[in-house]
């Protein structure tokens, strides 16, 4: 890929991950390198289990599988993970390996006070030319948009498990 973008997918509605995935599908598809790198999550979820069958994509997950974090209070460990992330997919990045890097609730990371803004903005600082970048989650910040070259914020209008009390459901949440 001769001229990589930072994308950013963000707000309270559903389908942030699920951009994510669908970058990496396609990237894959067609015989590039992706590096999916997720963020407070560390469960095998559907996603991951289908990422991990696709050639050319490389996932990693850095959570404490202690659950999300607007639920509990943040620990020690939680820091930790949210570090070593941020470490691989810096790494990942300016390893000139991968033509995808997708890092993955890296906002939600930010929104809990695991990382900081200027983190992800070095980060975003760091990505080459030609390498696409992108950042999924809730609470990305006034300055992480304008630096993105696209932007995407998911409005809820409504939610079935607001409505109807529907929990997860495994192949389509989960």
């Amino acid at each position: 890929m001769k001229i990589g973008q930072f994308q950013i997918y963000t707000g309270n509605g559903k389908g942030k991950t699920t951009a994510s995935l669908g970058l990496a599908l396609r990237a894959s598809g067609a015989g590039m390198k992706v590096y999916f790198c997720q963020f407070i999550k560390d469960q095998e979820y559907s996603e991951i289990k289908a990422l991990k069958l696709l050639p050319n994509v490389t996932v990693e997950q850095f959570g404490t599988g202690k659950g999300i974090l607007t639920y509990r209070e943040k620990e020690e460990a939680d820091e930790a993970c949210a570090r070593a992330g941020y470490e691989k997919a810096k790494a990942a990045l300016t390893s000139g390996e991968y033509d995808v890097v997708i890092c993955d609730e890296i906002n939600c990371a930010l929104m809990c006070n695991l990382l900081t803004e200027a983190d992800l903005l070095a980060l975003a600082d760091l990505r080459p030319e030609g390498t696409e970048l992108i950042f999924t989650g809730r609470g990305a910040t006034e300055a992480l948009l304008q630096r993105a070259d696209l932007a995407t914020e998911m409005h809820l209008i409504k939610h079935y498990y607001q409505e109807k009390k529907l929990p997860a459901r495994v192949g389509i949440e989960m």
